[in-house]
């Protein structure tokens, strides 16, 4: 009887240690869910800001959780990474880049550390034959430095490289935006020359000057083309795709 009792006891005891240690009782993250954006920055990749407001939450749960289905279609696409400006293109691009398959992977409102933080399931997961970026102005918005979006997007490009030595990558200057200090010009500028003195003879990026297509005497961009100062209109995406197209004929897309 007495015997039986002691069993009982370490059995209980254990079942207490096993309760006590784990990870709910812990505190410690058991929510894996890779449309949740993180709720703290400790452990992310990458620097800068990184949104959290209730209306971003939505957004990029909506249009990643919408993602996930397309998956296995969309593999071996040429991928286009970036935020409001991408997104606009909608999922067809209108057409610009047919028969070629792409896929849309912006999202409105995102940072270039957002795009870092999310690049395994929406880039990497498609395999793509080819990833276009463009991103900076929600950054700059978020009083981030040209440096940080740099520093970003040259991690982006490392786990590029890493996950296919082969691929190409196509770096699309940051766009103008408006002749004020909430995405100032030098600091849009300070971006473009860090890619030029970095990509300019990287034999796996190819750097496209789009921010001289859209930006005035005054560096600011043009009203014609981008109407907000911020995205394009339809004669704006029209000039993008033209810049892209002998691209994609060049890199054999």
């Amino acid at each position: 009887m007495k015997a039986q009792a002691t069993t009982w006891i370490v059995a209980i005891v254990f079942s207490l240690l096993f309760v006590a240690g784990s990870p709910e009782s812990l505190g410690q993250a058991t929510d894996r869910d890779p449309l949740k954006i993180p709720d703290s920055d400790e452990g992310l990749p990458g620097a800068g800001p990184l949104r959290r407001s209730d209306w971003f939450r939505g957004v990029w749960r909506s249009r990643r959780g919408s993602w996930l289905k397309k998956t296995a279609a969309q593999k071996n696409s040429v991928v286009f990474l970036g935020d409001s400006i991408t997104q606009g293109w909608r999922d067809d691009f209108g057409g610009a880049f047919d028969p070629l398959k792409v896929a849309n992977r912006g999202i409105s409102g995102d940072t270039s550390r957002g795009l870092l933080v999310r690049l395994p399931e929406d880039v990497l997961a498609l395999e793509p034959r080819a990833v276009v970026l463009m991103i900076g102005a929600n950054d700059l918005a978020e009083k981030a430095s040209g440096k940080t979006v740099f520093g970003n997007v040259k991690l982006i490009i490392t786990r590029l490289k890493k996950h296919n030595p082969g691929m190409p990558i196509i770096l699309c200057e940051t766009f103008p935006c408006a002749p004020d200090n909430y995405r100032p010009v030098a600091e849009i500028r300070r971006i473009n020359g860090l890619y030029a003195r970095t990509y300019s003879d990287d034999p796996q990026v190819t750097l496209v000057k789009t921010y001289g297509l859209f930006a005035g005497s005054d560096g600011a961009s043009l009203p014609k083309l981008l109407p907000d100062r911020v995205h394009p209109n339809a004669e704006g995406y029209k000039v993008w795709a033209a810049a892209l197209r002998p691209v994609f004929r060049k890199l054999g897309l």
